[in-house]
């Protein structure tokens, strides 16, 4: 068993939890900062805020998260999330099972 805080993984902006799958990474942004736009091909993806406020805009729409909130979606889409404030998150890209 391996017991860690996020606060323990540094790379940034993106900080792998698990060597495998699924694919779990500590995303930390400034306010201002984003990702560019791209996708997940045969993922499902789970974007969890644990501090800030991240608005994540997928294909063209964007939602507000806010900590504590949840965006779930098809990794087909083109995701491209951008910090409002400073925020970390906890992003999931877990195996679809139809992909195959």
């Amino acid at each position: 068993m391996d017991h860690l805080s996020l606060d323990d993984l540094d790379d940034y902006p993106h900080a792998s939890v698990f060597e495998d799958s699924p694919k779990t990474v500590r995303l930390a942004l400034d306010a201002g900062e984003g990702v560019a736009a791209h996708s997940h091909p045969g993922k499902d993806v789970l974007i969890v805020v644990l501090e800030g406020t991240v608005e994540v805009t997928l294909d063209g729409d964007s939602v507000t998260a806010e900590e504590g909130d949840v965006v779930r979606f098809d990794g087909e889409r083109e995701v491209a999330p951008e910090a409002v404030t400073d925020a970390r998150a906890l992003v999931v890209l877990a195996h679809r099972a139809d992909a195959d």
